[in-house]
C-alpha cells in the first residue's frame, strides 16, 4: 500500500478523502466509495498503487480518441475499482468486482511503453476502469513518461476534483471524458453521482489538454434528442471542434434492455451535428467516422472499424487548401 494524496485527517481517527466529489468520511478500516482507498489507523491509503487488472496494446481510436495521433497504437493499462457506479457498466468485472492483479512500477510500464514504440505506440492509456481513483500511480508515471517522450492519455469519467486533476493535466497529452448524460436525475439514479463536476472537469481540461467526450446511448434513459442536442450546445460553447462519440448500448452489468436501435444513433448524430463539427459513431457499423477539412472539406483521416488512414494530412496541414488543422494532433 502507499499512503494517499488528498486527504484530511478528523476527530477519532476518522479520514475524510479529497480525491473526488464523494468526499467520504471513514472510518479506521473503511473503504472509500471507490474500494481501493481505506483508512488505516487515521491515514489513508491507495491498495491499488501498481496494481494492474489489464494490461494491452490497442489502436487509439479504441479510446476512443480520433483526433489525438490518429492512426497509433497506445499502450493501455488499468486496475481496479470506481468511484461511479453505473448499472450498464461496460468493465463491470474489474470496475465492481475483486479481480486479479498483477504488480508493475512506473519504471516497468515505462519500460513496456519505450519497447511498442517501434511498433507505433505512443505512450500509456490509463484506462479501463476508473483512473481517477489510481491517482498516485498515474501521476508518478505520467511524469516519468512525459520525461521520456511518451504520451499519457486519460479515459476517464471525470469524477474528480479540481485541485487533483489541476495537478495531472501538466503531464497528460489527451483524455477522452465520460459524460453519461446532460441530465442530473440520470448521474444520481443511476450513477450514484452528479454531473456538475464532470461539466466543470471537462471545461477545465479542455483548457489545457486535448478533450474529447464520449456519451452513452441508452434507450429510455439519455437518448432524448433534446437533452443530446443541450449536451452538444454546451461542448460547442467552449469549443466547437471538441469531437463527441456517441457510442450504441449493448446490454451490460444490471441493464439487460435491448440495444440501441440503429435509427436513434443516426437521429442522436444529426441533431449533435448542428452545433458540433466533428460527431462520430461508436459500436455501430452504420454511420460515416471520417474527418474532413473545415476550411475545404478536404477528407483527412479515413476511418474503417479501427483501420485507420491519413489520406489528406501531412504536417499539420490539409494537403488540398494548405489549411493548418490544429483540431488533429499528431
Amino acid at each position: 500500500m502507499k499512503e494517499a494524496l488528498y486527504y484530511q485527517t478528523e476527530k477519532d481517527q476518522q479520514v475524510r478523502c479529497c480525491l473526488c466529489p464523494h468526499h467520504c468520511l471513514l472510518k479506521p478500516g473503511q473503504k472509500g466509495i471507490c474500494r481501493v482507498r481505506i483508512n488505516q489507523d487515521g491515514l489513508l491509503y491507495s491498495l491499488n498503487y501498481g496494481q494492474l487488472t489489464s494490461l494491452a496494446l490497442d489502436p487509439i481510436e479504441k479510446k476512443p480518441l480520433y483526433h489525438f495521433y490518429p492512426g497509433s497504437l497506445i499502450v493501455s493499462a488499468g486496475t481496479f475499482g470506481c468511484n461511479l457506479a453505473c448499472s450498464f457498466c461496460q468493465n463491470h468485472a474489474i470496475a465492481h468486482q475483486e479481480p486479479e492483479t498483477q504488480w508493475l512500477s512506473p519504471q516497468d510500464l515505462l519500460l513496456i511503453a519505450q519497447r511498442y514504440r517501434p511498433q507505433g505506440s505512443v505512450g500509456v492509456a490509463f484506462t479501463y476502469n476508473e483512473p481517477s481513483i489510481w491517482f498516485e500511480y498515474v501521476r508518478d508515471c505520467a511524469e516519468l513518461m512525459q520525461a521520456h517522450d511518451q504520451q499519457v492519455v486519460l479515459v476517464t469519467n471525470g469524477y474528480i476534483e479540481a485541485e487533483p486533476l489541476e495537478e495531472l493535466l501538466p503531464f497528460i497529452g489527451a483524455m477522452n471524458i465520460d459524460v453519461k448524460a446532460f441530465r442530473d436525475d440520470f448521474y444520481r439514479k443511476l450513477c450514484k453521482a452528479s454531473l456538475a463536476e464532470v461539466k466543470e472537469r471537462v471545461e477545465q481540461a479542455a483548457q489545457e489538454t486535448h478533450v474529447e467526450v464520449t456519451t452513452l446511448i441508452i434507450p429510455g434513459e439519455n437518448d432524448f434528442l433534446e437533452e443530446i442536442e443541450a449536451l452538444a450546445a454546451w461542448l460547442a460553447s467552449i469549443d466547437e471542434t471538441i469531437p463527441l462519440h456517441l457510442s450504441r448500448y449493448h446490454p451490460a452489468y444490471r441493464f439487460d434492455r435491448p440495444s440501441t436501435p440503429e435509427k436513434t444513433m443516426l437521429a442522436a448524430k444529426e441533431r449533435a451535428q448542428q452545433h458540433l463539427k466533428f460527431v462520430y459513431l461508436g459500436n455501430i457499423a452504420a454511420g460515416n467516422n471520417q474527418t474532413h477539412c473545415l476550411a475545404c472539406g478536404q477528407l483527412l483521416v479515413d476511418r474503417s472499424g479501427y483501420q485507420t488512414r491519413l489520406a489528406g494530412l501531412q504536417n499539420g496541414r490539409c494537403q488540398e487548401c494548405g489549411s493548418e488543422v490544429p483540431y488533429v494532433i499528431g
